[in-house]
This record gives C-alpha cells, sequence and structure tokens, in this order.
C-alpha cells in the first residue's frame, strides 16, 4: 500500500475518533453542570481543556456556553468537533478509490451536518440532541467501515488510527481526572464529588458497564482498575492497546516487513503491562507517573508507525 494512502486512512480515523471523544467530554459536561456549583463546573472545565491538551488561557471560560461553542464549531480551532470532522473528511476525499462509496457518503454527510448548524440555534434548542446525533454519526462510520471495506492493510491502518488516538486520549482524560484525588481510596464521597466520578465514566461511556460489574459502588481504585485493566470494554486503557497490537501484526503479516519487528515489540511491552499489573500495584507507584507512561510509549508507537510504514526512506523500502 502507498505510504500516502496509509496517511490518509490513519489520519482520517485518529480525527473521527478525537471528534467523538470531544463531543462525549462536552455533552456530559454540560448535562451535569445542572448539578453544580458554578465554582466546581468551572475546575471541571479546565480538566477537560487538559485532558485534551488546550491550554487553559486558550479558550475564554468566564463564559462557558461561549467555551463550549468553541470547542464545537471553531475551525480555527484545531480541537474542536468541526475541525475534526472537517480534517477526517479531508483525509478520506484523497483515498476515495480505498474506500467504499458508502464510507465517502456517512462521513460527507456528517461533515455537511455539522458545518450547516448553527451555534445559536443549536444551543437555544437542545445541544444534547446535536452531540448525540455527531456521536451516532461516527459510530455509522465505524459500523459501514467494518461492513462494507475489506479487511486489508488499508482497514487495519484505520483499526490502528482508531485504537492509538483511543488509547492516548483515556490515559490523557484519567490522569487530569486522578490528579484531584491523587489520594482517594475508599473514603466517603461528598455529592459533588459523587457527580465527579460519575462524569469520568460517562465520559468514557462506562458507567453502565461499571455498574454490571461493581454495581452503583464508586470507588477510585475500581474505577481505575476498570478503565485500565479491563480487557473486555471498548473504551478501557488496554481493550484498545489490544486492538492496537492486532492491527500492527496484522499490518506486518501483509507487507512482510522485517523492520516491523522492533514496532511490535514496544506496542507489546505495553500490552504486557496492562495484561498484567495490579491496579494496587499501580496506584502505590504512582499512578500519575504510569499514566505518563503510557501516554510516552503511544507516541512511541505513533513514531514507529510513521518510519515504518509512512515517512521511510526509499533505500529502507528497498532493503527490506
Amino acid at each position: 500500500m502507498l505510504s500516502r494512502v496509509a496517511d490518509n486512512l490513519y489520519w482520517m480515523s485518529r480525527y473521527l475518533e478525537r471528534a467523538e471523544h470531544t463531543c462525549r467530554l462536552l455533552d456530559v459536561q454540560l448535562f451535569l453542570m445542572l448539578d453544580q456549583s458554578l465554582g466546581s463546573a468551572e475546575q471541571r472545565w479546565k480538566r477537560l481543556l487538559a485532558s485534551l491538551f488546550i491550554p487553559s488561557q486558550a479558550i475564554l471560560l468566564g463564559d462557558i456556553h461561549t467555551a463550549a461553542r468553541t470547542l464545537t464549531f471553531e475551525l480555527s480551532n484545531s480541537s474542536s468537533i468541526a475541525a475534526s470532522i472537517a480534517a477526517a473528511r479531508e483525509n478520506a476525499r484523497y483515498v476515495r478509490e480505498q474506500t467504499s462509496s458508502e464510507m465517502w457518503e456517512q462521513i460527507n454527510r456528517l461533515y455537511l451536518y455539522v458545518k450547516s448548524a448553527s451555534s445559536e440555534e443549536v444551543w437555544k434548542a437542545q445541544p444534547h440532541e446535536f452531540f448525540r446525533s455527531v456521536k451516532e454519526g461516527a459510530h455509522l462510520f465505524q459500523g459501514i467501515t467494518d461492513s462494507t471495506m475489506n479487511h486489508g492493510e488499508g482497514w487495519q491502518f484505520i483499526q490502528a488510527g482508531r485504537s492509538i488516538e483511543r488509547a492516548g486520549l483515556i490515559a490523557a482524560l484519567i490522569d487530569v481526572h486522578y490528579s484531584r484525588y491523587i489520594d482517594a481510596r475508599d473514603e466517603f464521597l461528598a455529592r459533588d464529588d459523587y457527580l465527579e466520578w460519575v462524569g469520568l465514566l460517562k465520559c468514557l461511556t462506562a458507567f453502565e458497564a461499571y455498574c454490571k460489574v461493581y454495581t452503583a459502588d464508586l470507588r477510585s481504585d475500581r474505577i481505575a482498575s476498570f478503565l485500565l485493566l479491563n480487557p473486555e470494554f471498548p473504551h478501557s486503557l488496554r481493550f484498545s492497546i489490544d486492538r492496537v497490537i492486532g492491527a500492527l501484526k496484522a499490518i506486518a503479516a501483509s507487507t512482510l516487513t522485517r523492520s516491523a519487528e522492533r514496532l511490535e515489540r514496544l506496542a507489546g511491552r505495553l500490552q504486557s503491562e496492562l495484561s498484567f499489573s495490579q491496579i494496587d500495584e499501580i496506584m502505590a507507584a504512582g499512578l500519575h507517573a504510569y499514566l505518563e507512561g503510557v501516554q510516552r510509549q503511544c507516541a512511541q508507537i505513533h513514531k514507529e508507525i510513521y518510519q515504518i510504514y509512512i515517512g521511510y526512506p526509499i533505500a529502507a523500502a528497498i532493503a527490506s
């Protein structure tokens, strides 16, 4: 596969995952504001921005609804939902011959829906309906991709992009949230604190799944274990890295690239850490340091993917 095609498919998937993630965070934040004081809501917004790697001074938080509209519609803000969807569509446009017509129709439909939406109309009507439509549009694109595209090398680059983006965003979100509760264990949770934990789970669509495993008993160690180490939940860190490993192995097998061994070892090391770690050991050693390490390893995996499959020198390609 041409490196240009792999690059476009990889980033198309990453941008769409980023848009859907931001959409969930904003939707949950606006919903929980109904039960929070203004001060706690502002602190939550600051954490939301930090989890998206946006400096808090970059967006005026005095008017929270203006901040939400900026993160939703502002094309000049590369982290906004509209900018991410536009970037995903642009990458999809370059590889239309490698994808199905149904995929292009869906991502184009989602782009036009967001582009035509007026921020004033959305906020006067029902912002939750808008966010739900965007999330469902992204989910529909994923389902169409799985159902209409050959599950070959190109499809695997889409899976790798989606999963590595999701893993990094999950690690950042958990890290920012737990930084406030660094000494939290099983103590009684105040009302606002309880909402914070519910909000974290809902940001990763994990509240109902968590309750099915642990009931509604919200404990910081159990939540961390579920979001980091659960092998079955799609928005857990371990699940995402498992999917990265599966995609990279399939790509290496189809390309017969000998230099991919280092990439597999790098990703495999992270997978092993998540597979055999215990949450009490992670918490005792320092959750912040652990999650920083995860984010650093995700960045290294991304760098290796680029060096091996996308930005490789011609001489290296001939030698392999």
